[in-house]
């Protein structure tokens, strides 16, 4: 079973799929930020570097997606590589921060990847506003996130929306990290816990 968590830059991916793969003892794979060899340098400067970012990420997300289906365990997932070909690459395409050749080249190896793979059985996306965002952001406190602007979150918010308001390619769950502080409040993260296991219901 693949279960994957979705959701902008501070919206608390990384800490709900360790509460989670503790909870039910389901195995994570986290998106490894820390040994990323191009993420200093992209936000540096992001157009000489984007390409070179997503395609490491489109690299690394497809060989996941693989070994989660081949191990056949439970899995959940920090991020999908849905997010890299609808909202991160798109974005940075748009914002003339990446090239059109360069975009074309990145798409049509994601749509290649994509016949290879199958999408999670539950895809739990983490809404939250801009503030939201940045407090959280600015609460970790991670140096390369220092420079990120408030458009460019804005930007990615309204291409999650886009994205998830058509997502069908199976069961989706949203959670509104405004109202729901499951990082510090247990109760809150009960909740969440109560609503998986509605949808998970019939996935075993």
């Amino acid at each position: 079973m693949h279960i994957a968590i979705a959701g902008n830059i501070g919206s608390g991916k990384t800490t709900l799929t360790s509460l989670l793969s503790k909870h039910y003892n389901w195995e994570a794979h986290y998106e490894d930020a820390d040994e990323n060899p191009y993420l200093n340098d992209f936000y540096n400067d992001m157009q000489r570097w984007s390409f070179n970012l997503q395609v490491y990420f489109l690299n690394t997300r497809f060989n996941q997606v693989l070994e989660i289906r081949e191990t056949g365990k439970k899995v959940i997932q920090d991020r999908t590589i849905f997010e890299d070909a609808y909202i991160f690459a798109p974005n940075l395409h748009a914002m003339g921060l990446m090239t059109t050749r360069d975009f074309e080249t990145y798409f049509s190896l994601f749509k290649l990847m994509e016949g290879f793979i199958q999408p999670p059985d539950l895809l739990i996306y983490l809404r939250a506003s801009i503030p939201k965002l940045v407090n959280q952001i600015q609460k970790r406190g991670r140096e390369y996130e220092e420079s990120i602007r408030l458009d460019y979150l804005k930007r990615l918010n309204e291409r999650y929306e886009a994205w998830i308001s058509t997502y069908a390619q199976g069961k989706l769950l949203i959670i509104d990290v405004d109202d729901n502080n499951f990082i510090e409040n247990s109760e809150d993260l009960g909740k969440i816990i109560q609503k998986i296991d509605g949808e998970i219901h019939g996935l075993f």
